[in-house]
């Protein structure tokens, strides 16, 4: 089983989700089959269904956050050494080089990766181009959507 490097935040996030899956979406779902066979014949009671369904997806993801966590190793970026390197965790200002924006990114875990809130997966192509690289490093990474080049600007350790 192989350890999956997780961000504090990312950690507590999912610990969040599953006290609200366990504690408040499991006791809904069971009212709501409860219900559902309060109105009779199973075979025909679409409500019952789609409640064992849901009842399903649930157990499914609370086994998921489970397994994550038992594997869960947690890297806080704020007690490392920061050298400007940019390191799983760290937070990385980059000038993208043909568009002249500025963008920021933070390197993360799987589980943690949403690019809407510029957090990208380590091991994605830009995760990949980043790692390792250092603050006034210009960097070039073939992402799907083609070469794109930057210049990091700074990296941070928050």
């Amino acid at each position: 089983m192989d350890k999956e490097p997780i961000t504090l935040n990312g950690l507590n996030k999912l610990k969040e989700e599953l006290v609200f899956l366990k504690e408040k979406k499991r006791p809904e779902i069971v009212a709501a089959i409860a219900e559902a066979r309060s109105h009779g014949d199973l075979k025909e009671n679409a409500e019952y269904h789609a409640a064992k369904e849901e009842q399903s997806h649930n157990e499914g993801r609370i086994t998921e956050i489970n397994d994550i966590i038992a594997r869960a190793n947690v890297i806080d970026v704020t007690k490392l050494n920061n050298e400007g390197k940019v390191i799983f965790g760290s937070t990385v200002y980059l000038e993208d080089l043909d568009t002249g924006e500025n963008i920021n990114y933070k390197i993360v875990g799987r589980d943690e990766a949403d690019l809407k809130q510029k957090l990208i997966f380590f091991q994605s192509p830009i995760g990949k181009g980043l790692i390792g690289k250092n603050k006034s490093d210009l960097v070039e990474v073939n992402t799907p959507s083609g070469s794109k080049n930057f210049e990091i600007k700074d990296v941070k350790y928050i």
